[in-house]
């Protein structure tokens, strides 16, 4: 059997966690994971409880990012292996920095972490989603150009939150599409555009998901505003970036490094 269940332990919100549990596990095709996150493990009673409850489970690998050692001992006890970032990685770097660990769960995400910055590039991002308020581009970081459904809205908002990052996202239409140039509007902006396209055949499957058997889902239409938009974008000198085989996570990643 190649199945096992993946638990993701963590004394906040198991973000972090997360992420590296995904990204090490990709290197692991031939199995199949059942992921569950366990937040807010935060005390020896809901240690002890999470322990039990992954004991009870076969076959079971366990992340946590249990910033306090007393949190790992109700795991250690219950004879589950933890692949802990902390008890891990932190050790050999207090050995390189010839320093001592001072555990404080929760850090990486706390107030000190540019919250109400991340808060005011979200609510800006809302307020300029889906081509909103145009004459506020001023105060963009990013806009992210392309057609219906490539992923602008959800890329903003994720650059808002979790880097903070001001973006607006302008959809081109099919008639802006009909045009030899941008939307004047984006002209002015030209520095902070990023263009997002995506393979005909998977902008056709998200589409008709949302409007079935709809022109507006059909390859075909899907292919023309694609390339449309595609040689706007070199026509402008825009950057492109393929969200074809892309998270959320890895779009915003690289939209954020190519700024």
């Amino acid at each position: 059997m190649n199945d096992y269940k993946i638990f993701c332990v963590s004394d906040h919100t198991g973000v972090t966690v997360e992420a590296v549990a995904r990204s090490v596990l990709a290197q692991f095709p031939r199995f199949e994971f059942s992921p569950s996150t366990l937040p807010f493990v935060d005390s020896i009673e809901r240690a002890h409880e999470a322990a039990a409850r992954i004991a009870a489970s076969p076959r079971a690998l366990v992340f946590s990012s249990l910033t306090d050692p007393a949190l790992r001992e109700p795991f250690h006890r219950a004879g589950i292996a933890l692949f802990d970032l902390f008890e891990m990685i932190a050790p050999a770097v207090g050995a390189t920095l010839d320093a001592s660990v001072t555990p404080s769960g929760g850090r990486t995400h706390g107030m000190s972490a540019g919250y109400e910055a991340r808060m005011e590039a979200v609510n800006f991002a809302l307020l300029l989603d889906d081509g909103l308020s145009p004459e506020r581009l001023d105060g963009a970081d990013l806009i992210l150009i392309g057609v219906s459904r490539v992923g602008k809205t959800p890329s903003a908002l994720y650059l808002a939150l979790q880097y903070g990052l001001h973006a607006a996202n302008y959809p081109l239409t099919p008639e802006d599409l009909e045009q030899h140039t941008l939307p004047a509007v984006l002209l002015d902006h030209q520095p902070k555009l990023r263009g997002l396209t995506l393979l005909p055949e998977r902008l056709a499957a998200i589409r008709q998901a949302r409007y079935p058997d709809s022109r507006y889902a059909s390859l075909a239409q899907c292919r023309t505003e694609l390339a449309a938009a595609e040689a706007l974008f070199r026509r402008h000198g825009v950057p492109i970036l393929d969200t074809t085989r892309m998270s959320v996570e890895e779009i915003a990643a690289r939209l954020r490094h190519a700024a």
